[in-house]
């Protein structure tokens, strides 16, 4: 049987490798590249990896670009993780232990909730500030129970919420559609509902978790709650805090073309907002290309270095640990590889031609690193220049 040829289309800015030529590995010799790299990493790894998720791992919920077979290679014949690498998405809208099974069951490795970093993650620091406040979780999936899973203790979604105001969506009588309540999905959520008045308590914070589903209603009734104070059908007050787990204009889905994402919705909601109130709404947007999220990436690629999963020889502070490289391989050169760049040394992008990014050289903006297809030929790559 003929050896099948990986083709690496290869654009470096690091001068160093300018003149490399592409690199093409047979099935023979990724394996063998594989193995030694196993072999290797039994002592330390001095290098982790950041995937993206859709558009490079999965499109909806499909595996692409070779993913479950590039994954398993990062984990040694008894399937415990060898090489340290995490999930880093802007996505959510579900816990990550939860997140973490699905990709589990998707890929067909074992996928643990340290591994996966959504761009709803980093409110779990804001806990210290709003634990006991009443705030809103806007979006898709189970933004209520992400939060209070945080630790948030009176979260309400904005679908219960502007329930409670009779007419506050004009339109909600032409709906075709009807929302359960969290609490009839999930018995064991109904102890975090909390027992507030909402025509008198204020609301503290609006969170967007995940994408909304009905823009219209949700940017009236955030027009309602921020421009009022936090209490719909009151004078203006100031504007509570207003949080956005991503920004991302575009994303990859199961459609063909890109999909409107989190940062769409921002813009169509500043700019009614900025229209019916004195005052330019006040927002805080985390997620990639945030510096900070590549920060934070580093520091748990630390831990499961030095983790019991990784099964070290050598075991040592994950605080001293200094990695030589690490990488980050994302389909979106706006996030993903902005985002990398940003982040400077041991950071390094790899572009996949899986999602957003189809082109045939680098993108002109925000080159990346590396081009290749997919990220089975991601994984080939990086196995091969630090295992090798």
């Amino acid at each position: 049987m003929k050896p099948e040829k990986m083709r690496f289309r290869t654009v470096f800015r690091v001068s160093s490798v300018k003149n490399r030529p592409p690199l093409s590995l047979s099935r023979a010799q990724t394996l063998s590249v594989s193995f030694s790299c196993m072999q290797s990493t039994n002592t330390r790894p001095s290098f982790g990896i950041a995937f993206d998720i859709d558009g490079v791992i999965l499109r909806g919920r499909v595996p692409i670009g070779g993913s479950p077979l590039a994954l398993r290679r990062l984990y040694d014949e008894s399937g415990s993780l060898k090489i340290p690498f995490l999930f880093l998405t802007n996505g959510g809208g579900i816990p990550e232990p939860k997140r973490a099974l699905e990709l589990s069951e998707l890929l067909g490795v074992n996928i643990l909730p340290s591994q996966v970093v959504q761009g709803h993650s980093p409110f779990r620091n804001l806990l210290g500030r709003y634990e006991n406040k009443l705030i809103l979780a806007v979006g898709k999936g189970e933004p209520a129970l992400v939060l209070t899973e945080y630790g948030f203790k009176k979260v309400l979604t904005l679908d219960e919420y502007a329930s409670y105001f009779e007419g506050i969506d004009p339109v909600s009588e032409y709906k075709k559609w009807t929302t359960v309540p969290v609490v009839g999905r999930n018995d064991n959520f109904k102890n975090l509902v909390p027992t507030c008045d909402v025509f008198t308590e204020r609301v503290k914070a609006a969170f967007v978790v995940s994408d909304p589903v009905d823009w219209g209603r949700d940017i009236q009734v955030l027009c309602d709650v921020l421009r009022s104070g936090g209490l719909p059908g009151t004078t203006n007050g100031h504007q509570p805090p207003l949080y956005f787990a991503a920004d991302d204009l575009e994303y990859q889905a199961a459609f063909p073309v890109e999909r409107l994402g989190m940062g769409a919705f921002r813009i169509a909601l500043e700019n009614v907002f900025n229209r019916v109130h004195h005052t330019p709404l006040q927002y805080i947007a985390f997620g990639k290309p945030k510096p900070i999220v590549f920060k934070n990436a580093e520091s748990l690629l630390r831990q499961l270095h030095s983790s019991r999963h990784l099964n070290h020889v050598h075991h040592e502070d994950f605080a001293s640990h200094s990695f030589r490289a690490l990488y980050m391989v994302g389909d979106n050169p706006s996030v993903d590889i902005k985002g990398a760049r940003q982040a400077g040394h041991p950071w390094i992008s790899v572009l996949t031609r899986t999602g957003v990014f189809h082109g045939k050289e680098n993108h002109e903006e925000f080159p990346a690193d590396l081009v290749v297809d997919t990220v089975e030929e991601a994984v080939d790559y990086i196995l091969t220049k630090e295992c090798t």
